[in-house]
């Protein structure tokens, strides 16, 4: 497994901007949007293209572009929907999938309530969208789902990490034949007592959408 954290003023800036308590849902929105296709930038730095025959207004030539199978995209919902137009503005042609996950806020276990993924993603590159890795134990029960149905890389992008979630996901998939990636906008201190990263940014959820 490897980790990257992904180290700019833009994304630095924005971010702080996204944590402020005074932060509007509908400016939380649009800066997630961003910081989204920032580090996107970074994820995709591995993803798989092959040559073809092109032709300029000049002459032909050889470019290149991305391959098939075309990557799978899987925000987890609801909070990752959230993420899903950062990414699709910088891979228009990715496929999307949906996976629905709620976490028990006493056992902070996450259940499936929702699943629109294809049965086959064989020799697929897929990216998870979760804006926050708190305890790890939703994104852990995604990346187990995908891996089971045959993703050879999974590539989670996340706004924010605490190093108690951090941990899981290594000692998860640290021996792990697959590739497993976790790109993040930034590192916190620590979990609190009700699973919250701390200083985190709240409820990403609730921050996007409100409390409804």
């Amino acid at each position: 497994m490897h980790t990257l954290v992904i180290d700019h003023p833009l994304v630095a800036h924005k971010m702080s901007r996204l944590r402020r308590e005074e932060t509007s849902s509908a400016t939380f929105r649009l800066l997630t949007e961003e910081l989204v296709t920032l580090l996107a930038y970074e994820a995709t730095r591995g993803l798989e293209v092959g040559e073809v025959a092109i032709t300029t207004p000049v002459s032909p030539t050889t470019g290149r572009e991305m391959s098939q199978p075309l990557p799978l995209v899987v925000p987890i919902m609801r909070a990752g929907l959230g993420m899903l137009n950062g990414m699709v503005r910088l891979m228009p042609t990715a496929e999307v999938g949906f996976l629905g996950l709620v976490r028990d806020e006493e056992s902070l276990t996450a259940s499936i309530y929702a699943d629109r993924l294809p049965d086959d993603i064989h020799n697929r590159q897929v990216f998870v969208l979760d804006p926050m890795l708190a305890t790890g134990g939703t994104l852990i029960a995604a990346i187990d789902i995908l891996l089971e149905r045959g993703a050879k890389d999974v590539i989670a992008i996340c706004l924010l990490a605490a190093p108690e979630g951090l941990a899981r996901l290594e000692q998860a998939y640290g021996d792990r034949a697959e590739n497993v990636t976790l790109v993040i906008a930034g590192l916190d201190e620590r979990l609190n007592e009700k699973g919250y990263i701390v200083p985190g940014l709240g409820d990403a959820g609730d921050r996007l959408y409100g409390t409804v």
